[in-house]
This record gives C-alpha cells, structure tokens and sequence, in this order.
C-alpha cells in the first residue's frame, strides 16, 4: 500500500473480456497518481501477476471462466498469500450484477470494495484510492441491501454467530487483540506485521461482520465467545 501521495498506486486490472480491460486501462491510466501495473483474464493468471508485480489494488470481474473472481479473490486476500508479498494488497470487485449473494460472496472472500461496472467512470478512480488508502467503497446499491440486512437482525449492533466463522486466523488475532483494547500500533507490534497491514485487517474484519466501529468489534468478540472475561492475550 503506498505510504505516502508521492508514490504511485499500482493497480492490476482482472476481466476476461479484452474490451472491457482496455477501457479499465483508459481509465486507470487517465487517473493521477494510478499506473496500471498489469492485466490478467482470469482469476488463475490474477494470482499469478499479483504475486509478480506486487499491485496495491485488484480490480477484480467477479464472473469469469475457470476461477472465477470470489474464488482468486479469496486466494489473494488469505493469511498465506498475503505473507508471501511485500505490501497489502485490496481486492475492488467491479461487476456488471448487484444481487444480494454476489455481494457477501465478494465481501466473504475478502474484497475491500464493490462498485458496478455501470457507475460513473470517475467512480472507479475514488474507489481504488479508497482502498489504496486503508478505507472501503461499496456502491450505493450494494449499502442499502447491507444496512437492510443489518436492520433486520435482532440486535443490529452484535454480527450473526456465523459471520465470525467468515473470519480468517490471523483476523481473528486481529479481533481478539481489538477485544482486549489494543490500538492498530500495539497490534502491529504484537502480531509482527505492519500498520498498513493492521489496518486492513480491522476494516476487512468489520466488513466481514456488518459493524462500523471498534467497540461493536469487542462486544462481538466477546458475545461469539471468541474472548472470554479474564482471557490474557
């Protein structure tokens, strides 16, 4: 993730169809600041370039022949692969569907952001920012289907048991260290991984749940039984 606004965001472009690639290039190339790092057809040769040019973001189809996107997207957000590259990389889901299961596909596997293909161009711009930056991005469509959802629930502020299931090992470390009141630093300190790397977890970890803020992360943590009082880190 870059470190600073003088350096570049690399951005690696994932769509089986050429056309639509070529107008992904465009738009990238016409962004300040963004340099299109590479481009990849399927989600098989997406895993394969990212663990070569090392992107700080993917746009990523999700429906593509082969491994389609949620599959690659999982992959590359995973504990393993993420040890593997220098940096943290983001997953944005660029797709031509809103349906409901699309959504928590992408965002289960572990996707930063989601936008249609039918948003305005300069949509895809702020959107790859967002996350380059640490933040997420869900298009407007996909917002109102989640916080419908979360309306819904008994208690909207504590996540369905089943989504902690959703969470990977090390953001589950993340999430107990969270319960337990350390900040992003104290984190990055005691799990041996970078800030950047930190605050990525906690964002994917709050997506995952359907929370907005730190104190929903600890009763969440602590109701699912995942920390328990008295429990030392």
């Amino acid at each position: 993730m870059p470190a600073d606004d003088a350096k570049p965001i690399r951005v690696l472009l994932v769509d089986d169809e050429e056309m639509v690639r070529s107008g992904l290039v465009m738009l990238m190339e016409s962004e300040p600041g963004v340099v299109v790092a590479g481009e990849a057809s399927d989600g098989e040769s997406a895993i394969e370039a990212a663990t070569r040019l090392h992107p700080d973001v993917v746009v990523m189809d999700i429906r593509m022949p082969g491994m389609d996107g949620v599959a690659a997207t999982r992959i590359l957000t995973s504990d393993q692969f993420l040890d593997t590259v220098p940096n943290v990389l983001t997953v944005l889901v660029l797709t031509t569907f809103d349906e409901d299961s699309a959504v928590h596909a992408a965002l289960r596997a572990g996707a930063s952001g989601f936008i249609l293909k039918s948003s305005a161009p300069k949509v895809l711009g702020e959107a790859v920012r967002a996350l380059a930056h640490g933040s997420g991005w869900l298009d407007p469509s996909v917002t109102r289907a989640l916080l419908s959802e979360f309306a819904h629930r008994t208690d909207p502020s504590v996540p369905a048991p089943e989504r902690l299931q959703q969470l990977t090992r090390r953001e589950r470390e993340v999430l107990v260290a969270v319960a337990h009141g350390l900040t992003n630093a104290e984190i990055s300190r005691h799990l041996f991984v970078s800030d950047a790397t930190v605050k990525t977890h906690v964002h994917r970890i709050f997506l995952k749940l359907g929370i907005s803020d730190r104190a929903q992360a600890v009763t969440a943590a602590f109701q699912s039984g995942l920390v328990k009082p008295g429990d030392r880190l």
